[in-house]
C-alpha cells in the first residue's frame, strides 16, 4: 500500500514538473526553446492550445499557459522570424482536444 501511495505521489509531481507554463522572452539568448509559428497545421511539430488557467497546462501535450512573469514559467520561449531558426515549429489550434505532438522526437525541448 505504501508503494502505491509513493508511486501516485511521484506521478503527480512528474506531471506538475512538466507543466507547460511558458513565458515569451524578448531576446533569443534568454530562451530555453526557439519556436516558429507555422501557417498550416500539417507543418507543425506541436499543436498548441492556449489555456486560460495555469492548472489547465499540465503535462507535455501542447496546452500552454503564458505567464505574466518570467520567474513563473517552466520554459522561456522565443518566437523566431524564420522557420529555419526554430527548434520547434508550432501551430495554434482552436480547441484543446486538437493539441498535442505531431513530431514526438521534439518533445524533449519541453521537459
Amino acid at each position: 500500500m505504501k508503494f502505491l501511495f509513493t508511486s501516485i505521489l511521484a506521478l503527480a509531481f512528474t506531471l506538475v514538473g512538466f507543466a507547460q507554463t511558458v513565458y515569451s522572452v524578448d531576446y533569443e539568448s534568454q530562451a530555453d526553446v526557439k519556436v516558429f509559428v507555422v501557417d498550416y497545421e500539417s507543418q507543425a511539430d506541436l499543436l498548441v492550445y492556449k489555456v486560460d488557467y495555469e492548472s489547465q497546462a499540465s503535462g507535455n501535450e501542447g496546452r500552454w499557459f503564458f505567464t505574466k512573469y518570467e520567474s513563473q514559467a517552466k520554459k522561456k520561449i522565443y518566437f523566431v522570424d524564420y522557420e529555419s531558426q526554430a527548434e520547434v515549429k508550432i501551430f495554434f489550434v482552436d480547441y484543446e482536444s486538437q493539441s498535442g505532438w505531431k513530431d514526438k522526437s521534439k518533445q524533449h525541448f519541453f521537459y
